[in-house]
């Protein structure tokens, strides 16, 4: 698939799932202005091998018509500086577990199965207006270590030239998990509703919205 293409492929399913999200409007926007998202690990299981399908829509793979195991969701928001300006033409990656907690990486000793259905990695720019989205799943818990489950989360990575790049995680509210978990009891209490994040129900798909915030060097 050409690059002109991938851009339309890209631009269209970020209309569409910003539409059902709503991020548009600033009523339901999550960041607060001059606030950092918080710097979270990347962890040890960001992609290294590419694949040939990596866009917005994770629940729909290249070759296959058959849907992922889990709870599909919308994942949107937008990415600001810290007076609150878009940041457009931002890359942002997303990498995860699929339903079962396994992560398609070779260095993960999960002993659950992959999910071929799912596409475990995307990447979304934003829009002139900072807007991004992606279609996914609620990722499944999984052992980190003896006595730690880690709890469902998403990882974050954003980039543009002239600012920081940032490396954060996205957790869901409600999931008894959280306030166990080891690298979320980093975030301080403050912080900690930048990252975990309420989900909202929607038609088709409940949204969680979610406002990143860049530093410049």
């Amino acid at each position: 698939m050409s690059n002109i293409n991938l851009n339309r492929r890209r631009t269209l399913k970020l209309g569409i799932f910003a539409a059902s999200a709503g991020v548009a409007s600033t009523g339901i926007a999550q960041a607060v202005c001059g606030d950092k998202t918080p710097v979270q690990p990347e962890g040890p299981f960001y992609p290294i091998q590419d694949q040939v399908d990596k866009d917005n829509d994770l629940v729909r793979v290249t070759g296959t018509s058959q849907a992922p195991k889990g709870d599909v969701i919308v994942v949107a928001g937008k990415v600001l500086d810290i007076d609150c300006a878009p940041v457009a033409g931002a890359l942002v990656e997303i990498w995860q577990a699929c339903a079962s907690g396994k992560y398609n990486h070779k260095n993960d000793p999960n002993a659950a199965e992959l999910d071929p259905n799912f596409q475990y990695w995307g990447q979304a720019v934003t829009d002139k207006d900072g807007l991004y989205s992606f279609r996914t799943i609620i990722p499944g818990a999984y052992p980190a270590d003896v006595g730690w489950i880690r709890p469902p989360h998403i990882h974050f990575k954003v980039a543009k030239r002239g600012y920081l790049e940032l490396i954060t995680q996205m957790y869901f509210a409600g999931n008894e998990l959280n306030d166990k978990d080891l690298i979320l009891k980093r975030v301080k209490a403050k912080d900690r509703s930048k990252v975990v994040i309420q989900l909202k129900q929607a038609n088709p798909h409940p949204i969680a919205v979610f406002d990143i915030t860049l530093e410049k060097p």
